[in-house]
């Protein structure tokens, strides 16, 4: 997808590979086709609806994990360009010649099939539930992402669509992949200028050549190697108005050729000016042989009266004369590959396509104007409809969901607290108890938080004992019997018992929580302080000597044996009865039930019902 001839390959070695806090606290624009299209892990584990889940599980990954704030973009109409495109590759890769397809009318574009526009639609739905913002653009949605990230409403694109980067984006996300533990793979404008001298027409200009998702054949003969060769030779204001040119048939006003700035050619009076001088055979350098037979030439160090040392295989002089031979050849010979790469492009019919350069350049990709900008707010999810929603498409337990939702609502709890604290209760059932630990995760670093249930009220018309609830749990518990592996599942809250007390443990960003709660980010660092210095102090501390006892012990008393002796029974009764006694009152120890130790989904249903 985007330009053609593998360009994502040219673009590697100027990549970036950001950290694990790359993302926090910065407005990212998602192209929901790119995720949608990425489920084939999904299908394959056959998970029921693996677009809604993996949409499901990143976005919450997106949010709560590294802090960002998503911006989901969907695609529009395509135009009859693109629409032309798409039958042609369908064709191609199907091995039918497509050069006798019809051409598609200009304003009537061919829709994606049902199938996948259902997908879309469920997915901004769950988005919009979730409340997180979903633009939708005029055309492509890599289009209207570049425009946000060129205009500085996001500060990055999440895309695998290289056309993102000729819409004007600076900072495109390839490689997405949220429990992964590889960076983030970047690509950033600047970095493209500074290696390759590449810039944004250039880049337009280069998939005008080679191909692009609106005109996959591109120029004949010229590749991508090709391609970046020539537009390198020109500025990025010349270089679209050159190949105008180009198409209009005015090719010989290229003739004078390309002059480089390190080269040194000499001009055609100098050129006629110089005679061609003779070269030894037998060294290779200025002169003639016989001369150099009875002393050597100025370029060979030799003993007195030894004459020139022999040229080696490959030799090549470098005098004044053969070095400015050997420029006019190169010259020729840049001259020679300009102009085949100039008569390529002038066969083409209709080169370049106006319709395509001005789509590029174009900035106006969205439903909303210049003046105004998109309107983009993110809002609490609706926990309840979620849930219904999930549960309907997924056919997953409303503990499952709510379970799976508390990452992005601890999130949104904390950044509340740390701007207004108002609201003491996290989802209306969770306060804040204290910081468990910290930990290191992907090599940064996390609290894990404890979360306490709140006390049910007094005045609440129903209330039904621990054991009462207990019961109804077991009854309606349902597993979710769904593979999970290669998902992009999210991180799940862990449930923590304590003298009979249930607690969630979730790993909180450490600034996040010491916004929220300094205090208790305060008492945490002290206490841990001093488990530090006891630590400390135990190992430094000698271990005490035993005091002497002053009376010399026998070689018995000293080296002790260490066989055990056999019990002694009074009334003689055979061992062997009283050990098995012992084990068959230990097994039914054993077997007695713990209140404690309940299952994994009792607890869930416990927490989160």
């Amino acid at each position: 997808m985007g330009v053609g001839g593998k360009f994502w390959d040219l673009l590697k070695p100027y990549a970036r590979h950001e950290g694990f806090d790359f993302l926090r606290n910065k407005r990212v624009a998602v192209d929901l086709s790119f995720w949608i299209v990425q489920h084939e892990t999904a299908i394959k584990a056959r998970a029921r609806s693996p677009h809604l889940r993996l949409t499901f599980f990143r976005t919450i990954n997106l949010f709560s994990k590294f802090g960002a704030f998503p911006v989901f973009v969907v695609d529009g109409s395509p135009s009859h360009l693109k629409s032309q495109a798409r039958i042609a590759r369908f064709f191609r890769s199907s091995g039918i010649d497509s050069s006798s397809l019809p051409v598609a009318e200009d304003g009537i574009p061919a829709e994606r099939n049902s199938t996948f526009t259902k997908y879309v639609q469920e997915c901004v739905d769950l988005l919009e539930l979730l409340g997180i913002p979903v633009l939708k653009a005029k055309g492509e949605a890599e289009a209207l992402c570049g425009q946000l990230n060129l205009e500085g409403d996001v500060d990055a694109c999440i895309t695998s669509d290289s056309d993102a980067l000729l819409f004007g984006a600076k900072c495109v996300i390839k490689s997405f992949q949220s429990n992964s533990k590889e960076p983030f793979e970047c690509y950033y404008m600047s970095d493209i200028e500074a290696g390759l001298g590449l810039k944004r027409k250039h880049l337009i200009a280069i998939s005008l050549l080679v191909g692009n998702d609106h005109d996959l054949n591109g120029v004949q003969g010229i590749g991508l190697d090709t391609a970046l060769r020539f537009v390198q030779t020109f500025s990025e204001d010349e270089i679209l108005n050159r190949l105008r040119d180009i198409g209009n048939g005015e090719a010989s006003l290229f003739q004078g050729g390309i002059q480089y700035v390190d080269d040194n050619v000499p001009s055609s009076d100098e050129s006629s000016l110089k005679t061609k001088l003779s070269h030894c055979s037998f060294c290779g350098h200025p002169g003639s042989k016989k001369a150099h037979f009875k002393s050597s030439c100025e370029y060979c160090i030799t003993n007195m009266g030894e004459g020139c040392m022999k040229k080696p295989e490959g030799f090549k002089c470098r005098c004044s004369s053969c070095d400015m031979d050997y420029k006019e050849k190169e010259q020729k010979k840049q001259e020679n590959w300009r102009l085949k790469v100039l008569n390529k492009i002038a066969l083409e019919l209709n080169f370049p396509n106006e319709e395509i350069i001005e789509m590029y350049l174009c900035n106006n990709h969205g439903y909303f104007s210049a003046n105004d900008g998109p309107c983009i707010s993110w809002e609490s999810p609706k926990t309840e409809m979620l849930v219904d929603f999930l549960a309907f498409h997924q056919h997953w337990e409303p503990s499952y969901i709510r379970q799976r939702m508390l990452p992005i609502l601890s999130t949104l709890f904390l950044r509340g607290m740390a701007k207004n604290p108002v609201n003491n209760l996290l989802y209306g059932q969770y306060e804040f108890d204290s910081i468990d630990r910290s930990k290191i995760r992907n090599g940064h670093k996390f609290y894990v938080v404890k979360w306490k249930r709140a006390a049910p009220s007094i005045n609440s018309v129903a209330f039904t004992t621990p054991q009462e609830e207990l019961v109804m749990l077991q009854d309606a518990v349902i597993e979710v019997d769904e593979p999970i592996s290669g998902l992009d599942e999210s991180d799940v809250p862990k449930i923590h018992n304590s003298d009979g007390c249930y607690f969630l443990l979730t790993d909180e960003n450490m600034e996040l929580v010491q916004a929220a709660f300094p205090e208790e980010v305060d008492r945490f660092l002290q206490e841990k302080e001093l488990k530090e210095l006891k630590r400390r102090k135990a190992s430094v501390m000698p271990e005490t000597p035993p005091k002497p006892t002053g009376v010399q012990l026998n070689i018995t008393e000293f080296y002790r044996s260490t066989k055990a002796k056999k019990p002694e029974t009074e009334s003689g009764e055979d061992l062997t009865h009283i050990s098995v006694g012992r084990n068959a009152e230990a097994g039914k120890e054993k077997r007695k039930p713990s209140g404690s130790n309940l299952p994994k989904s009792v607890r869930r249903r416990l927490l989160f019902d």
